[in-house]
């Protein structure tokens, strides 16, 4: 038999981005034979399809969809490994698609999502034939689905990373979509107080008694001290709160500018790629290193 080297594994890695462990036993089960031992791996393309799922993405986009009545819309978020990836043509594809699909009908999670009809099968197997064709872990994410109350307005920003989806009820187009590019912009909380977690205004009025004390302040002046940084917090995070970013004089707010119109936000989302993930930066030496250890140890 055909010793099998760290480079031919490292090889065929790179020309499938299959794992290790399975590029070494295809070209065990291919007797060394690169070109047969690749022909293996694309018949086991689904196998490889859920080893890449155990890999984190926390690339991706944001994709919307507006009902051709205007009525209806959704934005919605799917992870990729890479940047890259997050630009193939196929991947947009399938985002658009799943948009598309929350809009038409209506499920009622990323489960559902998956098991609706789409191209010759469902959403779930188109997103693992094509985990297997690119090598890559691809996830759904989350999404959101919005019945206009006024008018949707959307708007995508850097390369699709981000993406909102706004409601807005009288005012014109340009005020909808000046509000759209401003949350893009400004990426507030919530829409005003109430929405805001009772914990992330609990931390903001400790942080602000512990600087005050640590300043000598008196103990009398405080919990004031602290209630004035929790409200200069909820301008800060809250669309109504907020400066609006084109305000010709610096201080308009967002909710002074919907009264001059007359109009008001019944609701947005704020989608923003990888929010929250943790990122894992790979790094092929070390996976090779550590394998090699697994390896020694038994």
């Amino acid at each position: 038999m055909a010793e099998i080297t760290a480079g031919m594994v490292k090889e065929l890695r790179e020309k499938t981005d299959a794992p290790m462990m399975e590029c070494k036993k295809a070209l065990t089960e291919a007797g060394g034979d690169l070109v047969k031992a690749e022909e293996i791996l694309r018949v086991k393309l689904g196998n490889k399809a859920s080893k890449a799922a155990a890999r984190v993405a926390a690339e991706g986009v944001v994709a919307i969809h507006l009902a051709a009545d205007g009525k209806m819309g959704s934005i919605f978020e799917i992870n990729s490994e890479t940047d890259f990836v997050a630009k193939n043509d196929e991947f947009l594809q399938l985002a658009a698609d799943c948009a598309r699909l929350v809009v038409e009908k209506n499920p009622s999670d990323i489960a559902a999502l998956a098991t609706l009809p789409l191209a010759d099968g469902t959403v779930d197997s188109v997103r693992t034939a094509l985990v297997g064709k690119i090598g890559e872990n691809m996830s759904p994410r989350r999404f959101a689905r919005i019945a206009a109350t006024g008018k949707l307005a959307s708007y995508v920003h850097g390369g699709a990373r981000i993406g909102v989806l706004v409601d807005v009820v009288g005012g014109d187009d340009q005020l909808a979509r000046d509000l759209a590019m401003h949350i893009a912009a400004s990426k507030p909380k919530s829409l005003d107080a109430s929405g805001v977690p009772a914990e992330l205004l609990d931390t903001e009025r400790r942080v602000a008694i512990e600087k005050a004390r640590e300043a000598g302040k008196p103990e009398a002046m405080l919990e004031k001290i602290a209630e004035g940084t929790v409200q200069k917090y909820l301008k800060d995070v809250t669309l109504l709160g907020q400066v609006f970013v084109k305000a010709e004089d610096g201080k308009q707010t967002i909710e002074q500018l919907l009264k001059s119109k007359g109009a008001s936000v019944a609701r947005f989302e704020l989608f923003i790629v990888g929010e929250g993930i943790e990122k894992k930066v790979a790094d092929f030496a070390a996976e090779v290193a550590a394998q090699a250890a697994a390896a020694a140890a038994k």
